[in-house]
C-alpha cells in the first residue's frame, strides 16, 4: 500500500527540502513528486519509457543502475508491487536530490538511495541480490563530442565513469538467476549491447524500438534481458512518441500518466 502525505505536509517539506536553483516536478503518479536542478541534469522521456518496459512483480527487489536523481526507482515504486527498490548513483550531488525526494514522497520504507561506483555494484550490494536490475546508462563512448568530464551532464550522457561493458558485466553479478534485466539505448549500438549481454550470460529475451514519427528512424531502443535465459528473443511492436508536433500518441500519455 502506498503512504499517502498530505498537501500540508508537503508544502512543509517542499520548503525544508528544497535547494538553490532545484525545482519539484510532477510526476503524474500518487501524487509524487522528483527534485530537479535544471542547471545540472533533468530525466528525460527515456526514464519514463523505461519504467513502462520494466516488469517488477511482487516481493520482487530492484537496483537501479547510474540512478541519477532517482526517477527509475521513484516511478517503479509507483507503478509496480515490487517489494524493494534501490538506486546506485556516484555523483553525490545527485544521489542527494534523489534521497531529498524519497523523502518528500515518503516511500523511504522502500526505497533507497546508495552513494557508490557502478563499477563496484555487485561489491557494494553482494552478488546474486536483485531480482531485477534496471539503467539507462550514457549513451556515447568518451571521445564522442566530449566537453567538461567533471560537468552533471556530461557523466550522464557519455562514458567517462563507467562504460557499456561495466554495465552489463555488473548487471549479471548483481541478478539472481533467472532475474531480468531492463536498459534504454540508442539503436546505433544495439548490436554491440546484444553481443555484449550475450557474452556475460544475459540473453536478450525482449526488445522494443521506439520512434519520434511514425515515418522517422527509431531513436531508442528498450531491451529486456534474462539472466541464464535461452536463445530467443521478441520483437515488440514499434512504439511511436509522436502523432504530430506537440502532440503525444495515446500510449506515450498512458505511460507518463497523464
Amino acid at each position: 500500500m502506498v503512504r499517502k502525505v498530505s498537501k500540508l505536509t508537503k508544502m512543509e517539506k517542499k520548503t525544508n527540502l528544497l535547494k538553490e536553483g532545484e525545482r519539484i516536478d510532477d510526476l503524474q503518479r500518487n501524487g509524487y513528486g522528483i527534485i530537479q536542478n535544471p542547471s545540472k541534469f533533468c530525466f528525460g522521456m527515456d526514464a519514463v519509457l523505461l519504467s513502462g518496459f520494466a516488469k517488477v512483480k511482487e516481493e520482487e527487489s530492484v537496483v537501479d543502475l547510474g540512478t541519477g536523481t532517482g526517477i527509475l526507482p521513484i516511478l517503479l515504486e509507483a507503478k509496480t508491487p515490487g517489494k524493494r527498490f534501490v538506486g546506485l548513483e556516484i555523483q553525490e550531488e545527485s544521489a542527494d536530490m534523489a534521497r531529498r525526494s524519497v523523502e518528500y514522497n515518503g516511500i523511504g520504507d522502500k526505497v533507497e538511495i546508495v552513494t557508490g561506483d557502478i563499477k563496484e555494484a555487485s561489491s557494494i550490494f553482494g552478488a546474486a541480490t536483485f531480482d531485477v536490475v534496471t539503467c539507462n546508462p550514457p549513451y556515447m563512448i568518451a571521445q564522442h563530442g566530449l566537453q567538461n568530464e567533471g560537468d552533471a551532464k556530461t557523466i550522464a550522457r557519455h562514458e567517462v565513469l563507467c562504460t557499456l561493458e561495466d554495465v552489463v558485466t555488473q548487471t549479471a553479478k548483481l541478478l539472481k538467476p533467472q532475474g531480468r534485466c531492463y536498459f534504454v539505448h540508442r539503436p546505433f549500438r544495439l548490436v554491440e549491447i546484444l553481443t555484449m549481454m550475450s557474452a556475460k550470460g544475459i540473453e536478450p529475451k525482449r526488445m522494443r524500438l521506439v520512434y519520434p514519427y511514425v515515418d522517422k528512424e527509431p531513436n531508442m531502443v528498450l531491451i529486456e534481458g534474462l539472466r541464464g535465459g535461452k536463445s530467443r528473443i521478441t520483437v515488440e511492436p514499434p512504439l511511436i512518441v509522436y502523432e504530430k508536433p506537440g502532440v503525444y500518441t495515446q500510449e506515450i500519455y498512458d505511460t507518463y500518466g497523464y
